[in-house]
């Protein structure tokens, strides 16, 4: 029997999972909590070796695991690895120290240097490059926390430094041999690239004009790979010698992992972040709604697939919000029974743009909003409302995908951490109109499609179906009153937004 082994980096935990390749199944699977850190307003950052250790650590485990089930490590054939995408890092080539933080994806820090680099496109406008990247000029991307590290952070700006996103810094550290003086892979894959605002969509090389606007030097720059090759060998720990031989952006990762190959086949991801990705296939579609262009995956030699991408800052985040600042519960679990004692949210709506709204909107001046609150509101009408806000801002990227597109969405296959609440299922297709499919390993979609693409590479997945039953939530909601939901939703975001100068 082979397996493979899959290490999903995110960006409030690290995973690691050993999955069959002749039937699918997943045989162990061991989870580290990865703390953020909030120096300032709109600042999230990680710390590096901690991303380091902490995938370490779940890999070493997640071996042990899998041994004490009689899975010896010969049987394991390499690793895949997929990661939080725009989180930047820079380091030192030479003695591997990074140079700051880990700035993380939902970092909003970047307004100003947003501010600038628009003014200095021709047309000042975001949307300028989006032809060439598939992107808007906005804090989320790679490229805008780099500009901000070179003009912030001096050591930065130095020679021998590396740029890199999560999967770049992790390939380069697990390759490396300080012992044979072995230099680590500075490598990424076309998805992890296309999220920079730098590769060119129809070349997937690095574009110069784009590196020369934001004033990166090419030689710190890793190379761009497909998806499913072997990058390199890794050099210490518990898999050493196994094969790198999958790598893909997460929201990517788990739109392979949840067999959308076809065009028009699409899949939710609920996390920290909600992320919204439709097959369009070997074309390039240019979104006129608000969504991003974007590579989907590429196997090997084969033709790269495409998607188009909503992208919501705030998912499951609410959830941890309403534990954490609010207190209204003790664990996320919780939401699920407290907001199930109301029967509606009784026209309370909540816009949790906490560091502005992404998709189909692009405003980094919104900000969280919670209105209708009447002296009958309580607790559990805002644990609902938070919940109906992930579905509303989902039902909102749907539309847009099926405008740009031209492919009326039949179904919506979801996975992640907020699967698990029956009810929310519920609730977002309602929302949407159309049924909602969950599989059983629905939540481990992410490192599946990792793993799934390393081991195509290495040519031992022999799976067709993946295994468990999938669950469909149909729409009991009628037209006219979800109609009318979506138009107070949409009314509540407009009060939402230019709330900061």
């Amino acid at each position: 029997m082979t397996f493979i082994l899959s290490v999903d980096q995110g960006t409030s935990s690290t995973r690691a999972v050993v999955i069959d390749c002749n039937t699918g199944v997943i045989v162990a699977e061991h989870n580290v909590v990865l703390p953020n850190i909030f120096p300032k307003e709109g600042f999230v950052e990680i710390l590096p070796q901690q991303i380091l250790d902490t995938t370490y650590e779940c890999i070493d485990a997640v071996v042990t695991t899998a041994n004490s089930k009689g899975i010896p490590i010969c049987d394991i054939a390499g690793l895949g690895i997929t990661n939080q995408r725009e989180t930047t890092v820079v380091w030192d080539a030479t003695t591997g120290k990074p140079l700051y933080n880990a700035i993380v994806w939902l970092d909003n820090r970047t307004n100003e240097t947003v501010k600038k680099l628009v003014a200095a496109t021709p047309t000042k406008t975001a949307s300028h490059f989006q032809s060439v990247v598939g992107l808007p000029i906005s804090p989320y991307f790679s490229a805008v926390k780099l500009r901000w590290l070179l003009d912030n952070v001096p050591e930065v700006a130095g020679e021998g430094v590396l740029f890199g996103t999560v999967d770049t810094w992790l390939i380069w550290n697990l390759t490396r041999n300080l012992d044979k003086g072995d230099k680590g892979v500075h490598v990424t894959d076309v998805t992890n690239a296309s999220r920079t605002m730098l590769m060119n969509l129809e070349t997937l090389d690095w574009d110069d004009s784009m590196c020369k606007f934001f004033g990166v030097s090419k030689k710190m720059l890793p190379k761009i790979c497909s998806s499913a090759e072997i990058y390199g060998h890794i050099s210490h720990g518990s898999m050493a010698g196994k094969p790198i031989a999958g790598c893909l952006g997460d929201q990517q990762a788990a739109l392979f992992g949840q067999h959308c190959f076809l065009r028009g086949e699409a899949k939710c991801t609920y996390g920290t972040g909600c992320f919204m990705l439709t097959n369009t296939g070997t074309d390039i579609v240019q979104s006129k709604h608000g969504l991003l262009t974007t590579v989907a995956y590429k196997i090997g030699s084969e033709p790269a697939v495409y998607a188009l991408e909503g992208a919501v800052a705030i998912g499951g985040e609410v959830v941890r919000w309403l534990r954490d600042n609010l207190g209204i519960i003790s664990s996320s679990s919780e939401v699920e029974q407290l907001s199930g004692t109301v029967d509606s949210s009784h026209d309370l709506y909540f816009v949790p743009a906490f560091s502005g709204l992404y998709a189909p909107y692009w405003d980094p001046t919104a900000r969280g909003l919670i209105i209708g609150i009447t002296a009958y509101s309580n607790s559990a009408h805002i644990a609902r409302a938070a919940l109906e806000a992930v579905c509303f801002q989902v039902c909102e990227i749907l539309q847009s995908m099926d405008a740009d597109s031209g492919i009326k969405l039949q179904c919506l296959r979801s996975d992640g951490g907020m699967t698990k609440n029956q009810q929310f299922l519920r609730m977002q297709a309602d929302v949407l109109g159309i049924p909602v499919e969950c599989r059983a390993e629905s939540s481990e979609a992410t490192a599946m499609g990792a793993g799934m693409a390393a081991a195509k590479a290495l040519g031992v997945w022999n799976v067709e179906k993946l295994p468990g039953d999938v669950l469909t939530y149909n729409p009991d909601l009628g037209d006219e009153e979800r109609n009318g939901k979506l138009a107070r939703w949409r009314d509540a975001v407009q009060r939402s937004r230019g709330w900061v100068n």
